[in-house]
């Protein structure tokens, strides 16, 4: 279970569902735009982005002036008097929208990577434009005529495998949508995703603008327990903020955890923690209570007028879950032993912090300094010690080792300059097939955390690969926000952040294996698209990447297998608390949906609905309602967060195939059908249908269970 948002997607997959494109007509729009935002995309490997030429003064009027060539080009395929056929009509759609493309890939950036007040502002201003924009398109009543009637000859007629499974995703998603409804619910419904959008917008502005505005200064007699590396990069942020001399603890995850696993400071680490739960619901200019009500009242209102009970049964009915009901029963079962876990836990913390003489009460925001003195206890095993054979730098060469061995891919960095880069500290590689020498595409990476980017850890797409009209190669991304090294010093990560790695990386991977026709192909289904990034995760602690390129920062050597068998033994170690903090935002995310949202108070109800599941008082929600981007920023992950534990259960099945196989978790034949089956079709094939063909049956909870060390019955 990762951390990851919006993913995968940001707003320019969100406009995917109404397809990419190039007809003549467009082409002549297009030459008389001289937005630079707009503009093909110039050099090598069929053209890169000019990340060089972005100035945010012309990002309003490309996503405008894109919008309105996008729409143009929606009226002439509406408008064809001929009458609907899969080529004038499904494949002009997927070719509309080029020039809108490119523009979104610059907001993406400059939203997630680079953000500032004044693009805030700009956003803020677009996001009702961009909901109007999109409403025309799926109420758009000519064209939507037409992708039925397409639809239906091909309920009598199937086209060719792909073809019919984008037609019948194409379909279904206008129908979701509301292409169906009459002309006054169309209107309502129009109204409500504007006001929608503007509040998505508000939420992440707020959540960002109290990650930014938190910080915790130390003194240098503060910094008792915290890791030397740690405290040099709290030392350079610091400065950076124009507090030289003193130690900066930032609101975010990446700055959080570390030190509340070893601040030897139990106030400072109640005040860090504080901040970091608090986000969002401060009472104050940022707060999202008011937020979440108004986004729950309109997602219901929005999903009464196609006719259904809640948000969350019209959410599922197109993900591998189907019911809300499918979707609570696994969580309900796995809730109940990772809860049982997290009383045995707390009572070994508890124990270790008696024998210490602390004389305290295990509170939230002593459980990872204590679970870490327990992991020592039990297993003898230090994550600080860890951490020395964890370098940003091997653990990427690892990832490129882990991809030749099972894609058959090879990386190779390109000099500076050859391509255009948003920001100093990103890097790009060359990918290409090891065999053939074909270039596959280029893998950017961006890791380091700064002012302006959001937190957490994500996957994207500048450019996805289709063949239906030549093969255009792949250009993804991976963001982090690992903590920068002072100078001359080398980044160290947690065993935790090293999984998120791989697993990011595992998304890029599923973006460069595509072996697909049609841009409609490369979109996800939300609970089976964390599957192969989770998958990912297994190859860090296989022995080659442990023998490999686990080597201590300063001497060089290997992690040492008396370090490698206390990790093995430790593989379980605190589930209780991994499991029980993301369920808990899985479970409230899904009650949230399945309820009447008339006059909710999310403080109010996030505790009732807790206290009922049995939430324990050592642990949050790892995210809490006020900044759960996840689900209040935007809708991929609205009613569907707990597709991270489903994707878990065809991680751990499909992960026991490998380490069953005659050459473990190098297996070429079982790596092929992993490629062939899981990664390259993307969303070609029906992800339950796919899964099948891989293991030849439906995924099995109990490999999770046994993963995580629970009862199996």
């Amino acid at each position: 279970m990762r951390k990851t948002i919006q993913p995968l997607l940001g707003i320019g997959m969100l406009m995917c569902l109404f397809f990419s494109c190039t007809s003549e007509k467009q082409e002549e729009v297009q030459l008389t735009s001289k937005n630079p935002l707009l503009q093909e995309w110039q050099g090598p490997y069929g053209g890169v982005p000019a990340f060089d030429k972005m100035q945010l003064k012309d990002l309003q009027g490309a996503i405008e002036e894109g919008m309105a060539m996008k729409l143009k080009e929606i009226d002439i395929i509406a408008n064809n008097s001929d009458a609907p056929t899969f080529e004038n009509t499904i494949i002009p759609m997927e070719k509309s929208g080029a020039a809108l493309d490119r523009a979104f890939t610059y907001y993406g950036i400059w939203r997630s990577n680079v953000s500032s007040p004044e693009l805030r502002e700009i956003a803020k201003a677009l996001a009702p434009k961009i909901s109007d924009y999109s409403s025309k398109i799926k109420q758009n009543e000519k064209l939507f005529k037409r992708i039925k009637a397409v639809y239906e000859a091909s309920q009598k007629e199937p086209l060719e495998d792909e073809a019919q499974r984008i037609v019948e995703l194409i379909y279904t998603g206008f129908v979701m949508d509301g292409a169906d409804l009459d002309a006054e619910k169309k209107k309502q419904y129009a109204a409500i995703d504007k006001k929608l959008s503007s509040l998505y917008n508000s939420f992440s502005n707020n959540v960002l603008a109290d990650e930014e505005n938190y910080v915790v200064y130390l003194k240098k007699d503060q910094l008792s327990g915290l890791p030397e590396s740690f405290v040099k990069s709290a030392a350079k942020t610091a400065e950076e903020k124009g507090h030289a001399g003193e130690y900066a603890i930032t609101n975010t995850r990446s700055s959080m955890e570390p030190f509340l696993m070893y601040s030897d400071e139990r106030d400072l680490r109640k005040q860090v923690w504080t901040n970091y739960i608090k986000r969002g619901d401060n009472r104050d200019e940022h707060d999202n209570n008011k937020i979440i009500a108004e986004i729950l009242q309109l997602r219901n209102e929005r999903v009464a007028l196609l006719g259904y009970d809640n948000y969350a049964t019209w959410r599922l009915q197109n993900r591998m879950a189907k019911t809300p009901e499918n979707a609570m029963d696994l969580m309900e079962k796995v809730w109940v032993a990772s809860t049982a876990r997290v009383k045995e836990e707390v009572a070994d913390m508890q124990k270790v912090a008696d024998q210490r003489g602390d004389k305290i009460t295990i509170e939230p925001w002593d459980y990872r300094y204590y679970a870490e003195k327990v992991r020592k206890a039990k297993y003898d095993l230090d994550s600080d010690e860890v951490k020395q054979y964890l370098q940003l730098e091997k653990l990427r060469e690892a990832m490129f080792f882990v991809a030749g061995e099972l894609f058959n891919f090879q990386f190779r960095a390109l000099e500076e300059g050859k391509v255009p880069v948003f920001h100093e500290d990103v890097r790009v590689w060359e990918v290409s097939d090891k065999t053939s020498g074909d270039v596959i595409g280029l893998w950017y990476l961006d890791p380091y955390a700064r002012k302006g980017k959001r937190s957490g850890a994500w996957a994207t797409t500048y450019r996805s690969f289709t063949s239906y009209e030549g093969k255009k190669i792949v250009l993804a991304s991976n963001n982090s926000n690992f903590i920068k090294p002072a100078p001359g010093e080398v980044s160290l990560v947690s065993w935790s952040d090293a999984e998120t790695f791989f697993h990011e990386f595992g998304h890029a991977l599923h973006f460069l294996s595509a072996n697909v026709k049609y841009p409609t192909s490369n979109s996800g289904v939300r609970d089976y698209t964390e599957f192969q990034s989770q998958l990912l995760e297994r190859w860090l602690s296989t022995d080659k990447v442990i023998n490999g390129f686990l080597t201590h920062q300063k001497t060089g050597e290997p992690m040492p297998k008396s370090l490698v068998k206390k990790i093995e033994a430790a593989a379980s170690f605190n589930q209780g608390f991994n499991t029980t903090e993301y369920l808990a935002s899985a479970l409230m995310d899904m009650k949230y949906h399945t309820v009447d949202p008339t006059g909710i108070d999310p403080v109010k109800f996030e505790k009732e609905t807790l206290t009922a599941l049995g939430m324990p008082k050592e642990i949050v929600m790892r995210h809490r309602s006020t900044q759960f981007g996840h689900v209040f920023s935007g809708e991929g992950y609205a009613a569907a967060y707990y597709g991270y534990l489903w994707a878990d259960v065809l991680t751990s099945d499909a992960a026991e195939v490998f380490a069953n196989a005659p050459k473990g978790f190098y297996d070429k034949e079982v790596a092929d059908k992993l490629v062939k089956y899981l990664f390259a079709p993307r969303n070609a094939i029906d992800p339950a249908k796919a899964y099948k063909l891989f293991r030849g049956r439906d995924a099995r909870i109990e490999a999770l269970m046994r993963d995580r060390g629970f009862p199996t019955k």
